[in-house]
């Protein structure tokens, strides 16, 4: 047996999620995920906590509820430093470039035609490619980099799929199981860190009957979640982000040492939208 255990939505991206009680569920994901996403004005492209681990520490929450026809309504937003304002307001992008010590804009979701606001902007001349990957993905030099080529062709290109502010796929699922093999495991191994939940933002946390990292066998197959159809689509390779402090969670490299120890550096599993539905929390979980 399967069931939904939490939900989670992430207003803007690379900021504190939203635990839901029950969600639409559509071909871009959850309703409202990943609505804004903040562009670096000093390097170009659309940016995020990889660049700048701050904004794990900041929050943001809805002025309104969205729709799949107005999926990024305006936010209000409370900075790591507990000043608050609005995606509407004049100065707020004044207000979170002084809070990031750098230039940058905030942006709600713009057409998938617009193509030019998601391309990925070229590196700087000479830098090296896999030394950008290790820092990105927080490997040292004697780990496994991931195997990039899984991932949609069109992210070498753009930084997220033209339309969406995701990462590669709309959804990540990951079971509540995963997350207690790998802290059972951390510890035997001498490692005591905290593999909190809110380190790895999945949309939806699952509790399933069986023990282990349960989701690492269910790439290709399909979900059945509340009255929604996944498709699941590929492990998904954990990156730095989970290794940043936030809130009262400490900066924390071994988070990665041990993912790359106990599961290749992997947890939970991207997946993509066959048929919308709803979901709430409690929900049979069918495996297809």
């Amino acid at each position: 047996m399967i069931r939904v255990a939490e939900i989670y939505r992430y207003p803007v991206k690379s900021l504190l999620g939203e635990r839901l009680m029950s969600t639409r569920i559509d071909q871009m994901g959850v309703i409202g995920d990943r609505a804004w996403a903040l562009k670096d004005e000093q390097r170009g492209g659309l940016t995020g906590a990889k660049r700048f681990p701050a904004l794990m520490d900041m929050s943001a929450r809805f002025v309104r509820e969205p729709t799949a026809d107005a999926r990024s309504p305006d936010v209000r937003i409370r900075d790591q430093h507990g000043n608050e304002f609005s995606s509407d307001q004049a100065d707020a992008n004044a207000h979170l470039s002084r809070a990031l010590d750098n230039a940058v804009s905030l942006w709600p979701l713009l057409p998938a035609n617009d193509t030019e606001h998601y391309r990925r902007q070229p590196e700087p001349q000479g830098s090296d490619p896999r030394a950008a990957l290790r820092e990105v993905f927080a490997r040292t030099d004697d780990e496994p980099l991931p195997d990039v080529s899984r991932f949609p062709p069109l992210l070498a290109t753009h930084y997220t799929p033209p339309g969406t502010y995701f990462d590669a796929f709309p959804l990540l699922v990951l079971t509540r199981n995963s997350l207690r093999a790998l802290q059972q495991r951390a510890i035997a191994t001498g490692i005591d860190a905290i593999f909190d939940v809110r380190r790895f933002r999945p949309n939806l946390l699952l509790e399933s009957a069986e023990e282990g990292f349960v989701e690492n066998g269910w790439s290709g197959r399909r979900l059945r979640v509340g009255s929604a159809l996944l498709s699941l689509e590929m492990a998904c390779p954990r990156c730095i982000m989970t290794t940043h402090g936030f809130a009262e969670l400490p900066r924390d490299p071994r988070i990665m040492r041990a993912l790359v120890r106990h599961n290749a550096g992997n947890l939970g599993v991207y997946a993509s939208v066959l048929e919308a539905g709803q979901v709430t929390a409690g929900d049979p979980v069918e495996l297809l």
